[in-house]
């Protein structure tokens, strides 16, 4: 009787860690927070770029589409024009963290995208196709699970995307910015005043930590600079910027006003 009461205990308990999301279903609770990745490929040349880009478009997203990636996001900064170091930034969501690491070995095994990428693929040593290439791990914020799009209606070239990273000088602090985004009221403050949000998330792994970063989107840099006119002058952010619990909690703010690629799914 005993063996059988510990393998009714063990079931339980099995089933309260394996099954998480099958309960949270059942309570009616929020939708599990989705993970993300941002790849950011360093590059110098005009050749470096086409390359990168003939990759993206014809191996790289096609890819992901077929995994069940139907929304890569593909941006470049409106500043790579004067810059020495110019970035390529890939955005994906993914379902998982065992799917995130399953990317690599199912590329390998995709046909279509070994031969389309085989020029960026089988670069020599001496011919790389860029300087330095980063990956940031993120997963979404309780308020905001799931990634949206933009929602813009205009021309995909007049957009502007905005990518901002918040560093904090501590992990308490950090978690405190992180809790003025969501019990805060930050999140729903964005949305009110039509900032057209696609994520916000918190930097798991990355090589700027403790760290969060979200993006939002506007119609061209006018309609930019005049929701953030509005977002500081709005009384509701003046309260809440203004609490004594919420004070230095950002130690350097990274500001990235990017483009979307032609063939990018956002």
């Amino acid at each position: 009787m005993k063996s059988v009461a510990f393998a009714s205990l063990l079931l339980v308990i099995m089933l309260a860690v394996v099954c998480p999301a099958q309960q949270a279903s059942a309570a009616g609770k929020p939708p599990a927070q989705e993970l993300y990745e941002i790849k950011v490929y360093h590059f110098k040349t005009a050749a470096q770029e086409a390359r990168l880009d003939d990759y993206l478009r014809m191996a790289l997203l096609p890819a992901l589409h077929k995994m069940g990636i139907a929304t890569a996001g593909v941006f470049k900064p409106i500043a790579n024009d004067t810059a020495t170091d110019k970035l390529i930034y890939v955005f994906m969501p993914v379902k998982s963290f065992e799917f995130f690491t399953a990317i690599p070995a199912s590329l390998a095994k995709d046909a279509a995208y070994n031969s389309a990428g085989a020029d960026y693929l089988t670069a020599p040593y001496d011919n790389p196709p860029y300087t330095r290439m980063e990956s940031i791990l993120l997963k979404a914020f309780r308020l905001a699970p799931k990634m949206q799009a933009s929602g813009l209606t205009n021309a995909k070239e007049e957009r502007v995307y905005e990518l901002r990273s918040y560093e904090s000088p501590t992990e308490k602090l950090y978690a405190n910015k992180v809790t003025m985004f969501n019990e805060g009221g930050e999140v729903p403050l964005f949305k009110r005043l039509g900032f057209n949000a696609l994520f916000y998330a918190e930097v798991l792994v990355g090589s700027h930590m403790p760290n969060l970063m979200y993006m939002t989107s506007f119609e061209n840099l006018a309609a930019r600079n005049d929701h953030w006119k509005v977002f500081s002058a709005d009384p509701e952010w003046k309260k809440l910027s203004g609490l004594p619990e919420y004070q230095h909690n950002v130690s350097k703010a990274e500001i990235i006003l990017l483009h979307a690629t032609p063939y990018s799914d956002l």
